[in-house]
């Protein structure tokens, strides 16, 4: 079982930043691929960032150049750096795992919700 904790939402202007915590739970986590989705009010969730388990990146083209996913082992840590935010960026973001070859992300943290003000 892993269990995934979001932290670092806010309240912010547009044009500020914040950075996203997640924390993790679970010995697997060094071998597991992570994801950063989010899902603002009347839409449906979509992906934001990812990050597999020996750091390669990808990213929505929404957010390309603006944000970026980390993550430290050591820690059982994933981080989303959140840059020159838009008013569009409002939403709860949530984390998400994919272990075990899944194809699908099977753990996901209970959100953290970001607000940014225009």
């Amino acid at each position: 079982q892993v269990q995934l904790v979001e932290s670092g939402g806010g309240l912010v202007q547009a044009g500020d930043s914040l950075r996203l915590t997640c924390a993790a739970s679970g010995r697997t986590f060094g071998r597991s691929d992570m994801g950063w989705f989010r899902q603002a009010p009347g839409k449906e969730r979509e992906f934001v960032a990812y990050i597999n388990w020996s750091g390669g990146t990808n990213y929505a083209r929404s957010v390309k150049g603006r944000f970026t996913i980390s993550r430290d082992n050591a820690k059982n840590t994933v981080y989303l750096q959140m840059n020159s935010l838009y008013a569009e960026d409002t939403a709860v973001y949530y984390c998400a795992a994919r272990m075990g070859g899944s194809p699908t992300f099977d753990y996901w943290g209970q959100g953290t919700q970001v607000t940014v003000s225009s």
